[in-house]
């Protein structure tokens, strides 16, 4: 059994993550380039979880027109999470609070394709669905029948926007994460859904200036003690193991989004020393460079939007990248190249906490 006292200890440490993770974010030049990467890298985890293959390199790809062999199908449907998170953020910085009208507008372009385009993107269900079996009478869990979910997130939606009272920070999103997966509104998506307002919540109430913090590497590396968990609160009302696996959770996850932004601070420095030391400065390596640096799969079109650089001036650049082997250049579906800064995302790709 957890002490109340281990649980405030508890607390306090992920708490404490939380704040070096901001504050990592006020120390970067550029937390733009954190996000851009880790908002995608965060989709393609969080969309694995629900049966898609897409690597990150598919959905970088996918977005720069595509390449050869890119599972297209996969990759769009992991891109849809990216639209409903960068939604999200966008109506959080217009004033709108966290509210059914938004959830409802996140998971309509969350299913705007994939395997759930054809179950009322955006709409609440109006029948009932249930998890863990073909019919409601061998689930594991069966949520609140159609005519009740409206007023159960409305119920949820007063808790998110502190009312009656205000509540922390951490708990409210170890609860209302809980709570909104027990409802399970939609007739597919919650899970996604779900895991994009983790964040979303966090960057609400000031805690996170920019939604940095993703769970869902440590609900896929600990997923049956998370499915064992919602259930015991369920059944039996536990919340406080919860709490203490949600916490930790926050902790690992806060952690590692320290550690990679630090790693990709180091690798841009050590790769634009190194063009200056091996390629004497050359001025069209290094703008090439620091364009790849904020999105490392790009097309000419790409880098031109991001440094006004000419196609002559970003070849000549990109070969010299290439002969250091930094970069690989891909040929697009229409014969159009894409440039590839394969360190970077092999350190995306990494997945140990």
């Amino acid at each position: 059994m957890i002490l109340d006292i281990d649980l405030e200890s508890r607390l306090d440490e992920a708490n404490l993550a939380l704040g070096r993770l901001d504050g990592m974010s006020v120390l970067m030049p550029d937390t733009s380039v954190l996000l851009y990467s880790y908002i995608r890298k965060e989709a393609v985890l969080s969309s694995r979880i629900e049966g898609t293959q897409s690597s990150l390199a598919d959905l970088m790809l996918y977005e720069a027109d595509g390449a050869p062999g890119v599972p297209v199908d996969d990759a769009r449907e992991v891109s849809c999470y990216v639209s409903a998170l960068e939604h999200g953020i966008d109506q959080l910085r217009r004033g709108m609070p966290i509210c059914t009208r938004l959830m409802n507008e996140m998971h309509q372009r969350l299913m705007t394709h994939g395997r759930g385009m054809g179950k009322a993107p955006g709409e609440i269900r109006r029948t009932q669905n249930w998890i863990g079996a073909r019919s409601a009478q061998e689930a594991t869990f069966v949520p609140p029948p159609a005519h009740r979910v409206a007023q159960c997130l409305s119920d949820l939606e007063r808790f998110i926007n502190d009312q009656p009272e205000r509540y922390p920070a951490l708990r409210k999103a170890a609860l209302t994460h809980l709570q909104f997966e027990t409802i399970h509104p939609y007739l597919d998506g919650n899970g996604r859904l779900g895991r994009l307002l983790i964040p979303l919540m966090f960057v609400a109430d000031g805690v996170l200036r920019e939604p940095l913090l993703f769970l869902s590497l440590y609900f896929k590396a600990n997923r049956g003690d998370y499915y064992e968990l919602l259930q015991q609160v369920r059944e039996h009302g536990d919340w406080e193991e919860w709490l203490w696996f949600f916490a930790g959770g926050v902790q690992v996850a806060s952690t590692e989004a320290v550690n990679l932004a630090v790693s990709i601070m180091q690798l841009y420095t050590a790769d634009g020393a190194r063009i200056r030391r091996e390629a004497s400065r050359n001025e069209d390596a290094l703008r090439v460079h620091h364009a790849l640096f904020n999105r490392p799969v790009a097309r000419r079109a790409d880098i031109t939007a991001f440094n006004e650089q000419d196609a002559a001036s970003i070849d000549r650049g990109v070969a010299v990248l290439v002969d250091l082997g930094m970069i690989r250049r891909l040929c697009g579906t229409a014969g159009e190249p894409i440039f590839v800064y394969t360190a970077y995302l092999d350190l995306l790709n990494r997945e140990d906490p």
